[in-house]
């Protein structure tokens, strides 16, 4: 049997709220757009790159914001040391470039997991912290901010991916 991405139920949006409930509903509503702009397609239609050069797809973004969660929450915000989450010998790049339609939904699932994570190590931060970068400082609410428009830019990209795979343009 092939697996095929779930149906996903968009939250409803409360635009009205003290600024960590927005914050909060306003990155998890962008979640969900990505996991909703994935429904319906299989790990091989997941896996479909865009135009050449490029190795841009649904699921190397799948990966990637997987690997982005990670690092921002639950290492930056939440200070854990883990392992990467992708064979470093690969490059910047694998979660583009490394990518297996048989593990499609073991990586879905990463990702979910690592959204659940980063929303238990967010829960322990107040969003006035400040914490070290390498290049400066950044507070709690600035990453939460960064976060949102990651996943905005992204769902640009996996709007005209899903375009190409099966015509939809209707979400």
């Amino acid at each position: 049997m092939t697996w095929t991405a779930p149906e996903v139920s968009l939250p409803q949006f409360e635009p009205v709220g003290d600024e960590r409930t927005l914050l909060e509903a306003r990155l998890a509503w962008r979640r969900a757009v990505l996991l909703d702009t994935c429904a319906g397609l299989t790990g091989e239609q997941l896996a479909q790159r865009s135009v050449p050069p490029s190795s841009l797809s649904l699921l190397g973004l799948v990966r990637h914001m997987a690997k982005v969660e990670r690092g921002w929450f639950r290492e930056f915000i939440g200070g854990e040391d883990l392992e990467p989450m992708y064979d470093p010998a690969l490059g910047p790049d694998a979660d583009f470039e490394d990518l297996d339609p048989a593990r499609a939904q073991a990586d879905y699932d990463r990702l979910l997991e690592e959204c659940r994570l980063a929303e238990a190590a967010l829960a322990t931060a107040s969003l006035d912290d400040v914490l070290a970068t390498g290049s400066g400082q950044m507070s709690v609410r600035a990453v939460v901010g960064h976060m949102i428009s990651e996943y905005a830019q992204h769902s640009g990209h996996a709007d005209l991916l899903r375009e190409c795979i099966d015509g939809r343009t209707d979400r």
